[in-house]
This record gives C-alpha cells, sequence and structure tokens, in this order.
C-alpha cells in the first residue's frame, strides 16, 4: 500500500503548506514517487491543474515540488470566499455549487465520498502522499462531518504529524491544549509534533520539548528554524499580505489595492522579486501612492462587490489623478473587468447588484455568465511582441471598441482591451508576470535594463533550499522511515 502521512497544525498559517512542498521536494530528491494531497482548501488563490479545473494554488506549487503533474484530485475541495459568510464550493475542479458557512458544515458529509476518491487516484502509483489539513484538528465545534482534518485522518487511516508555530507564541500550550481536547479516536492517530518557525539557538527549547513529552507522551519529529527560501515561494492565501503591506526601496514604484476578495494574487509574485521593483500593497482605509508609476488591479472573486469597495475606499478618485498624471494601469482579469464603463449580472450570478459602472478607464463592457471559463492557456503579447503562458480562470464576456486592441492573443483568441493612448491594458490571462520575457520588456518600458532573473528557476531553486533545510532539522531516524529507508 501506497505511504501516507498528514501534516496538521495546532491553527491556521502555522507553515505546513511549505512544510508538505519541502518535503514533497525531498522525497523526490530521493527518488520517490511523491504527491500532495490537500482535503479541503479555502483560498482564492486558485490555479488550473494540468488534467482541467482548479486546484488550490497552494497544491499546484507543492506537486511542482513532488515533479509531478497537477491534479484536481490533489485537492478534491475548494473553498473560494465569495462574501463574509458564503463561498463557492468546487469539488474535483468543478463548480458544485455555493452555500454559507452555516450551510456547507451541514453538505460537508456528501462531500467525503469525493474526497475519499480523489485521495485513491493520487495514492494510485505513488510511493508516498504527503497529506495537508486545514486549520485545526483543535475546533471540535466543526469535527462531526469533518473532511479537512481527523473526519479524512481517521476515514483514510493516515498518521498525522501535529504542526506547531513558534513564532506566534504559546507553542508549548497550543500542542498540549491539542492533546487535551481531542477525543481518543482522534488523539490516537497522532505519531508526534514538529516545531516550526524557530528562531535562534534550538538548544533552548530543549526544556520545551520535554515539557511536551511529559504532558502529551508525543515525540517532536524535528524543530524546524525560520524558513528564508520561502519568503521566495508564492504566497498561499490573504493572511501574508498583512506582511506584505509596504514594499522596499525600488527604483519602480508598483502599487496593488489590496481588494476586499482579492483572488489570484500570486500573479504578482514575480515584480515582488524583481530587485528593482517597490511592490507596495495598498490596504484599506490607505491611498494609492503618489509616486506610482504603475497600478496594478489583481483578480477579484466578487468583481461588483470589489467595485463597490473601491470606490468606498477613494481609489476611484485616487486612480484618475495616477492616469492624468500619465500613470498607467494593468488589470488582471476582476480587475479588467473593473477597468471598463459597465459591469452586468443580470441572473445574479456575484449577488443582488445586476448592474454597476465601472472605473471608465477602458472602453470596454462586461457581462457575467454562468459558465466559467477555466483552461491553462499559450499567449502572446500584442503590446511587447513575446511570448506568454499562464491560465484563465473566469465568468464574464468584455468586449467594446478597446478591444480592437486586445493586450494579448491567448490560444489564437484577440484577449483583453488597450486604450488609445496605451496606458491602460487589461487581460483575463493570469501569471502574465511570471513570463520572463513579458516581465522583462515591461520592465524595459519603464526605463529599467538591467539583467533579468528566470522566476520559475528560483522558485524551483527556492524548494530545494527548504528540503536541504529540513533535512537537516528534521529528526532523521523519522525522517528515514517516512521515505522508507529503514526496514
Amino acid at each position: 500500500m501506497t505511504k501516507a502521512i498528514m501534516l496538521q497544525g495546532t491553527g491556521s498559517d502555522v507553515g505546513k503548506t511549505v512544510l508538505v512542498a519541502g518535503l514533497c521536494r525531498l522525497a523526490a530528491n530521493r527518488g520517490l514517487k511523491v504527491r500532495p494531497f490537500k482535503p479541503q482548501n479555502m483560498s482564492n488563490n486558485a490555479a488550473v491543474a494540468e488534467d482541467g479545473g482548479e486546484i488550490g494554488r497552494a497544491q499546484w506549487l507543492q506537486s511542482l515540488a513532488a515533479r509531478a503533474p497537477s491534479s484536481v484530485h490533489m485537492n478534491p475541495v475548494l473553498l473560494k470566499p465569495q462574501s463574509e459568510n458564503g463561498s463557492q464550493i468546487i469539488v474535483q475542479g468543478k463548480v458544485w455549487g455555493q452555500a454559507k458557512a452555516r450551510d456547507y458544515q451541514g453538505l460537508k458529509p456528501q462531500l467525503l465520498g469525493a474526497v475519499l476518491e480523489s485521495f485513491a487516484t493520487v495514492s494510485d502509483g505513488a510511493d508516498l502522499v504527503i497529506v495537508e489539513g486545514a486549520g485545526s484538528p483543535a475546533e471540535i465545534n466543526l469535527r462531526p462531518g469533518d473532511i479537512a482534518n481527523m473526519g479524512f485522518a481517521t476515514r483514510a487511516n493516515v498518521p498525522v504529524v501535529l504542526v506547531g508555530d513558534i513564532d506566534r507564541g504559546g507553542v508549548i500550550a497550543s500542542l498540549v491544549g491539542t492533546h487535551a481536547i481531542l477525543p481518543e479516536e482522534d488523539r490516537r492517530m497522532i505519531q508526534g509534533y514538529i516545531i516550526n518557525k524557530f528562531r535562534g539557538d534550538v538548544s533552548l527549547f530543549d526544556d520545551g520539548i520535554k515539557s511536551v513529552g511529559t504532558f502529551t507522551g508525543w515525540p517532536c519529529f524535528g524543530v524546524v528554524p525560520w524558513l528564508k527560501a520561502a519568503g521566495r515561494l508564492p504566497a498561499e492565501d490573504s493572511v501574508v499580505l498583512e506582511r506584505l503591506a509596504k514594499g522596499t526601496v525600488g527604483a519602480l514604484k508598483i502599487a496593488v489595492p489590496v481588494l476586499s476578495r482579492i483572488a489570484n494574487f500570486d500573479d504578482l509574485d514575480p515584480l515582488r522579486a524583481e530587485p528593482d521593483v517597490d511592490l507596495v500593497f495598498v490596504r484599506a482605509g490607505e491611498a494609492l501612492p503618489v509616486d506610482a508609476s504603475l497600478v496594478v488591479i489583481p483578480g477579484s472573486k466578487s468583481t461588483i462587490g470589489d467595485l463597490q469597495d473601491f470606490r468606498a475606499q477613494g481609489w476611484d478618485r485616487d486612480l484618475a489623478a495616477h492616469v492624468r498624471r500619465g500613470g498607467r494601469v494593468i488589470g488582471v482579469c476582476g480587475g479588467y473587468q473593473m477597468l471598463g464603463r459597465l459591469v452586468r449580472d443580470p441572473l445574479g450570478i456575484e449577488g443582488a447588484m445586476t448592474e454597476i459602472p465601472g472605473l471608465g478607464l477602458l472602453e470596454v463592457e462586461t457581462e457575467m455568465a454562468p459558465e466559467k471559463t477555466v483552461r491553462n492557456s499559450s499567449a502572446w503579447s500584442t503590446e511587447h511582441d513575446v511570448a506568454l503562458s499562464g491560465y484563465e480562470i473566469h465568468l464574464g464576456i468584455t468586449h467594446g471598441p478597446d478591444c480592437e486592441r486586445p493586450s494579448s492573443v491567448i490560444d489564437g483568441r484577440a484577449d483583453g482591451a488597450i486604450s488609445v493612448d496605451g496606458h491602460v491594458m487589461g487581460t483575463y490571462l493570469h501569471g502574465l508576470f511570471g513570463s520572463d520575457a513579458y516581465r522583462a520588456a515591461l520592465l524595459r518600458s519603464f526605463g529599467l535594463t538591467g539583467e533579468r532573473m528566470n522566476y520559475r528557476q528560483s522558485v524551483d531553486r527556492a524548494l530545494d533550499d527548504v528540503a536541504g533545510e529540513l533535512e537537516a532539522s528534521l529528526d532523521q531516524r523519522w525522517l528515514d522511515d517516512l521515505l522508507g529507508l529503514r526496514t
């Protein structure tokens, strides 16, 4: 049988995603056929899997770490938040329905079959499957019908390693508290724990390990240092934007308004990685910086709702002033739709509002349609005459006079629009900044002539660096047993 292990956290954002990616790369470097799996993810950062359909961007990164083709079965349930208490539900890559948070709790048992089916598919032919949990198993109020943590682990009989984040403080209490609060059926699934994000002298935590062992009986499988290389990996969800609110000194300032339902913001990671670029994430209550040369409006899970919020923040006035000063604007997907004259939603796909004026910077209009476009795409930039690659995930059809100046040609189809003066551009293509030739041409158009990096190679090197750190810091007996080197 295929070996499997599941990493669950004492809370959200403890670093499970990076640990799974690093372990996948470490296993792949040792010649194993390893696959990532996450039963349920909640994120508006989605990717198009190689077998078609949507998965969490984190599982796409983990498949890259595993050197395996991405699949919708690696993340069978994806929740994409659309409002404060409701989400679109993606099952095995396709839209399954929508539900408010309370209603979703009752729907989860219906999805367990799909989760177990996908786990079997991912496990088929693999030597090792590394599973990532969601949130914390100690959320016992959510335990009935659970498919994300212990509900999955107990049904699939997958042993669990608990991950605690020492950087946020209280790691001993979080581990011991998890042990205390779990029912025995769940507690016995846990083999041990990993301390993550440690800074300084690891030996200073020796007494902490003894204390956790005294209270729980669990062994420690390693104390992982703060992984600097993780900062070179694409971010998983919007929690990280709180830590990226301000950029660093660079020759070119690019401003990004953080929409309330921002989606696929990892589009911006290649720009953030450029040493000559100061990428500034503008939070609610802040003005768009007047010294920005470029404003990028990212994707959105709710174009109409984010248009309303955009105006409420006063960013529409800031953006109009930016354009009057000669500044440039790029809108991606939902951001592209927002730049037009009008957005219509006659079927109420996004909510009660069926029509809203856009920002009026492109002579286009968008009408939401029930069928979602989901595909990986090869493209050509008409603006910079270079190759592009990326993916499309969107609802809606956009048309108008500025579409006669498409920003790109995707698989033979005209895409996007460019304003008459060339200062405003929109596209449905996610990932265009990750195309090295396009990014280099874009930055040259702002006068940056330095040598550009190979973004994909930089991500690949970061994964190798993370794997190396894990190999050095995790318990070697446990690691060798996991990777099949002990009999």
